[in-house]
C-alpha cells in the first residue's frame, strides 16, 4: 500500500519540486526536519508561485488603462527600463541554464510590460510608434537569444538590470510626486510586484548562487517598495479632470 502510494506522490514532487535524494530523506526515512531539503522545497514553492502568480501580476495594470481610457500617471520610461530589465534576467537566465522556477515569471511581465508600453502610446495618439515598438521588441529578443549574442554582452546586459530598476523606478516615483497622486497606476499590480522581489531574493540565492540575480531582486525590492510607500501616502489623492485628450 505504501508503494501504491509512493508512485504517485514521488512522480508529483520529483523534480518538480524536491530532488530524488530530499524525497527519501523526508518521506523514506521520515526526516522531516532536514533543513536543506526543507529549503529546497520552500525554494521550489515559492518559486513556482511567483511563476503562477506573475500570469496576472500586471493584467490590473492593463484592464484599468482600458478602463479609463487613459494612461496618465504611468511613466513611459520607467515602463521601457522595466521591460529591458525583465529581457536582460530572462535571457541571462535561459543562457546559465536556470530551473524555469527561478527566472519564469520573468517571462510573463516581460510579455505584461509590452502590453502596458503598447498601450501608453496608443493612448498618447502614437499606436503606430506603438506597433513598431512591439515588432522591435521581438526582433530584439530573438537576437539576444541567437547564438550571434556572446555570454559577455548577455552578462553585461544583467549587471546593467540593477541601474534599470533603480532609474525605472525612480522615474515612477518622480511622476507620481509631480502629479500629486498616481494616477492609472495599479495597487494590485504594484504590491504583487514587491511581494515577488522580496520572495526573489531567497528563491535567487537558494535555486541559482548567482550573486548578480539575488542583487537584482535586493533592489528591485527597495524600490518596489517606495512605489508600494507612495501608492499608500496618495491613496486618496485623485487625478484632477481634465477636459482636453491627452497628447
Amino acid at each position: 500500500m505504501a508503494t501504491e502510494v509512493d508512485g504517485p506522490l514521488k512522480r508529483v514532487l520529483v523534480p518538480i519540486l524536491l530532488p530524488e535524494k530530499c524525497y527519501d530523506q523526508i518521506f523514506i526515512q521520515w526526516d522531516l526536519l532536514h533543513v536543506p531539503c526543507l529549503k529546497i522545497l520552500l525554494s521550489k514553492g515559492l518559486g513556482l508561485g511567483i511563476v503562477a502568480g506573475s500570469l496576472l501580476v500586471k493584467l490590473p495594470q492593463v484592464f484599468k488603462i482600458l478602463g479609463a481610457k487613459s494612461a496618465e500617471g504611468l511613466s513611459l520610461q520607467s515602463v521601457m527600463l522595466e521591460l529591458m530589465a525583465l529581457t536582460g534576467t530572462m535571457v541571462y537566465s535561459i543562457t546559465n541554464n536556470f530551473p524555469f522556477s527561478s527566472w519564469g515569471e520573468a517571462l510573463f511581465l516581460m510579455l505584461q510590460t509590452v502590453t502596458v508600453a503598447f498601450l501608453v502610446l496608443h493612448y498618447r495618439g502614437q499606436t503606430v510608434k506603438g506597433v513598431a515598438f512591439l515588432v522591435c521588441s521581438a526582433l530584439v529578443l530573438l537576437v539576444l537569444l541567437s547564438p550571434l549574442t556572446p555570454q559577455a554582452v548577455v552578462t553585461l546586459l544583467q549587471a546593467s538590470n540593477m541601474p534599470a530598476v533603480v532609474v525605472g523606478r525612480l522615474l515612477q516615483a518622480a511622476t507620481n510626486y509631480r502629479n500629486g497622486h498616481t494616477g492609472q497606476l495599479s495597487a494590485i499590480t504594484v504590491f504583487l510586484l514587491f511581494g515577488g522581489s522580496l520572495a526573489r531574493i531567497f528563491t535567487s540565492i537558494q535555486e541559482t548562487g548567482d550573486p548578480l540575480m539575488a542583487g537584482t531582486f535586493v533592489v528591485s525590492s527597495l524600490c518596489n517598495g517606495l512605489i508600494a510607500a507612495q501608492l499608500l501616502f496618495y491613496w486618496n489623492a485623485k487625478a484632477p479632470h481634465k477636459k482636453k485628450k491627452e497628447q
